[in-house]
């Protein structure tokens, strides 16, 4: 929401939003040093849970450097070192969204850290995977990581932005699957009733991209509107949509949505 304005806070609750839960993101270019993340993470935790306040709307966030700025290592471990004394911030979540961009060594290293300092501090976990014909390959490379830290529950990690060719290693070994809706790239709504379709709708969780391209921030209520097309009842929508994300997020008491 730090790319949004305040009118998209209040198209949310019009629609039916009960909270925002916003990962820490690439900012739309790359920042220098620690001063400028730490400047970030106080925006995510406190500016803007002050304006979603304004709209009757709670905002949550999650904490990490993302894996686009994570090949400087000096400036990755800089950031990472910020972090643990602000976990005490009462609508941090947890760490995310950690993961990888281009596979790469460095990035590998970095995510190594924040699982483990999710681990240390009992933080629940959200994980960007890589985009395009590198997706695949950052999928295994990233349950392997959850896999070597034997103190990480699946039911505590949620893997975002998967697709068709992923969602189902992340189902089979116990972790939620997010589904990152865009108007055109990631999966839009049709996509991504089609997914669950075909591999279930347990541990599975729809999400809204709001970035600095193009991405609509009402992506979730659409997709209320095309499962309706599709013949769904109410309650399933609610389950979907509402009931699943709960679930996942209540495993930290601090997560209170509107209603």
């Amino acid at each position: 929401m730090v790319s949004r304005t305040t009118d998209d806070y209040q198209a949310m609750v019009t629609a039916g939003c009960a909270a925002v839960c916003e990962p820490a993101f690439w900012a739309g270019y790359d920042r220098k040093n620690k001063d400028g993340f730490f400047d970030y993470f106080l925006q995510l935790t406190e500016y803007e849970p002050r304006r979603a306040k304004k709209y009757l709307l709670p905002h949550y966030c999650w904490l990490c450097i993302n894996p686009k700025e994570s090949e400087d290592m000096g400036l990755a471990n800089d950031v990472i070192s910020l972090i643990p004394e602000l976990l005490a911030k009462p609508t941090v979540l947890g760490i995310g969204e950690i993961g990888l961009n281009k596979n790469s060594r460095n990035e590998l290293l970095i995510l190594e850290k924040h699982i483990q300092l999710a681990a240390d501090h009992d933080q629940l976990i959200l994980v960007h995977t890589p985009h395009l014909e590198d997706k695949l390959k950052g999928t295994h490379l990233i349950l392997d990581a959850l896999k070597n830290h034997g103190s990480i529950e699946p039911g505590r990690v949620i893997i975002d932005h998967v697709e068709e060719h992923t969602a189902p290693l992340v189902l089979d070994q116990g972790y939620w699957a997010g589904i990152t809706l865009y108007p055109e790239s990631k999966a839009t709504p049709h996509r991504a009733i089609d997914m669950f379709e075909l591999y279930g709708h347990e541990r599975v969780w729809l999400n809204s991209a709001c970035d600095w391209g193009h991405s609509d921030p009402l992506a979730v209520p659409r997709t209320a509107l095309e499962l309706r097309r599709r013949g769904y009842d109410t309650d399933f929508i609610d389950k979907v949509l509402y009931r699943n994300p709960l679930e996942f997020l209540s495993q930290n008491p601090r997560f209170k949505p509107l209603g």
